[in-house]
């Protein structure tokens, strides 16, 4: 699928195109709802799709039961995106840039939720949150919050640094108990170890309030994680912070690359501590195949 990036009309739109073709080429949808853990039952509502009638509780009580499932029954979506500066690389006319991708994600997230007639919530941050929609099933909130994505796709470079971990803790304290709490970023901050180990605290924290977390990391394979740069010496400017750095990519490309594994697997250990998902999203690959295949994933055997 083309996605149009450069000239977006709605962003609801090109959600929800992504999403249907993505399930239409599959050969049988396993979109359920984002876990098929059997609840109860309920009396069927007439208009309603009947594909997950209970068709042996009918033959037994020649009524219409609708099989419920957990998530179904109380699901909250809170989207956490990332909009510091660093979201906004890379500048190419030709290249979707993080930020847009992630927006992208978010969007496809709240459609899914929404076509499951759950709650789905957004906040948006960089030093500290910048905006807050908490999860709501309202078709106005829901109408604001796609415009915001919309506004955010369209938006240019602003220069902030984030504070993932102070926003976390922030969260943990305003959303709603035993959410679904999807963080979209590129998680690019300091590496010192303090700052591990507050985000460390922060994610625990919201596992403690019965909160599901899930890592959506935004990278450029090309660019950002193998260098490849031309072979001639570059200026390089902090888009979070506006700091310059004069380099050859050749001299250091290889200690750079050992330096982002290392920075990288800290995530990796903490969601791995915390029993919490990673959904690496390339903006260099086809979106459909780096993103949506994980909601597939979750579907329980």
């Amino acid at each position: 699928m083309n996605i149009p990036y450069g000239a977006l009309d709605s962003i609801e739109l090109l959600a929800k195109q992504i999403v249907e073709g993505f399930l239409i080429g599959l050969h049988k949808s396993p979109f359920h709802g984002f876990s098929v853990e059997f609840a109860e039952h309920r009396l069927y509502n007439v208009g309603e799709s009947i594909k997950h009638i209970d068709w042996k509780v009918y033959g037994r009580t020649d009524k219409m039961f609708v099989k419920k499932y957990e998530e179904e029954t109380n699901l909250r979506c809170q989207v956490i995106l990332d909009i510091s500066g660093s979201m906004y690389f890379p500048k190419e006319e030709q290249q979707a840039n993080k930020l847009q991708i992630a927006c992208l994600a978010s969007a496809c997230i709240q459609y899914l939720v929404k076509k499951q007639r759950d709650a789905f919530g957004l906040c948006t941050f960089a030093e500290d949150i910048e905006k807050y929609f908490p999860a709501k099933t309202s078709a106005n909130q829901q109408s604001i919050m796609a415009n915001e994505l919309e506004t955010l796709y369209s938006s240019s470079h602003v220069m902030r640094s984030s504070n993932l971990s102070k926003v976390l803790e922030q969260m943990a304290e305003v959303v709603h108990q035993r959410s679904m709490i999807i963080i979209v970023s590129d998680f690019i901050e300091s590496a010192d170890e303090a700052q591990r180990d507050q985000l460390m605290r922060a994610v625990q924290h919201l596992r403690f309030k019965k909160h599901e977390v899930v890592f959506v990391d935004i990278f450029d394979s090309h660019l950002e994680s193998n260098l490849d740069l031309e072979n001639r010496p570059y200026q390089l400017i902090d888009m979070e912070t506006g700091a310059k750095m004069k380099l050859h990519p050749a001299e250091i490309r290889e200690q750079y690359q050992n330096a982002l594994r290392k920075y990288k697997e800290r995530f990796v250990e903490i969601a791995r501590q915390n029993k919490m998902d990673i959904v690496p999203v390339d903006i260099r690959a086809p979106f459909t195949q780096s993103f949506l295949p994980y909601f597939w994933q979750r579907v329980r055997k």
